[in-house]
């Protein structure tokens, strides 16, 4: 990826691989309370610097014959009994919540551009498979169903809205003409991550079932957030428990905070709004010096 002069091949960017192949250890390898935050942040800033680098969750080895995609993963048998908006269970709901949240923050964090593939934005439940001698020459998986999307009783919908609006969001705010995320946040135990990028400051909460109430977030300017996406809002299928609301810094010490509320799994992006600096501390008034008394000599 760089440029002929300088011994590299050209091209603009190169593929993020260890990025599929780190979520797939993850959630294949690890229960959710066992998830090392701290290395996979560690795993989206993991690029060469002056080479621009795709991001992704899933590719071609996922989403292709003889592997499974991440919703696959997550739901398995459930995708195809459990995906209406009305069926709650234990492990579609996760399977929902994380698959918004591992996509968010692949996009976010892991490169200079992102890789969606092959209806993945909607969780599509199914495989692809071209026509070929092995499987007789079917089409019947060469397709994606964006039929499962555009049905208003099935929870396919959620999941593609949300990517729409993920999307829209980090491309309106040009976040890739910021090279690298900048970490506020880590609580490793608590499974809570926070980082701004171009004026967005997203914020995740892995832990699956400990929310997380009056989070400081250290912040540069004065400045007043407000919530610019939400997984948790009911368009998506969350139970709106993040307020949209402004969320002004407050001043620790010397130090700019933004406090929030992050319910369990789930990622919340606030945009950025400075205001003026804050004027500085008066300082105390300085106590006069006292003379020192001058003491009469005796004429004895």
């Amino acid at each position: 990826c760089l440029p002929i002069d300088d011994g590299g091949i050209g091209f603009d960017y190169r593929l993020g691989m260890g990025l599929p192949d780190m979520w797939i250890r993850t959630v294949k390898e690890k229960q959710d309370e066992q998830w090392d935050i701290g290395k996979m942040w560690g795993d989206m800033c993991l690029r060469r610097p002056g080479e621009n680098t795709v991001a992704y969750v899933e590719s071609h080895d996922q989403a292709l014959v003889g592997d499974k995609t991440m919703m696959f993963r997550l739901a398995d048998a459930a995708m195809y009994t459990d995906m209406s908006k009305s069926t709650h269970t234990p492990v579609i709901d996760r399977a929902v919540a994380l698959h918004k949240m591992i996509r968010l923050f692949t996009l976010a964090g892991g490169g200079e551009g992102y890789l969606n593939f092959m209806g993945n934005e909607f969780g599509h439940p199914e495989w692809i498979d071209f026509p070929r001698e092995g499987n007789g020459w079917s089409f019947h998986y060469c397709r994606r169903q964006w039929s499962l999307k555009e049905n208003d009783l099935l929870k396919y919908q959620w999941l593609n809205d949300f990517d729409e609006d993920m999307v829209k969001l980090t491309k309106e705010n040009k976040i890739f003409s910021q090279r690298m995320g900048d970490l506020r946040l880590l609580k490793d135990k608590e499974k809570v991550i926070v980082f701004s990028r171009k004026g967005l400051l997203f914020a995740f909460n892995f832990h699956p079932n400990m929310s997380q109430t009056d989070i400081l977030v250290p912040v540069h300017d004065n400045a007043e957030y407000t919530v610019a996406l939400s997984s948790d809002d009911k368009k998506y299928g969350g139970q709106e428990l993040v307020a949209h609301m402004a969320y002004p810094t407050k001043v620790f010490n010397g130090q700019e905070y933004v406090e929030i509320y992050l319910p369990a799994r789930t990622a919340v992006v606030l945009k950025e709004k400075k205001l003026p600096k804050r004027p500085a501390p008066a300082e105390a008034p300085k106590e006069a010096k006292k003379k020192p008394a001058v003491k009469k000599a005796s004429g004895k």
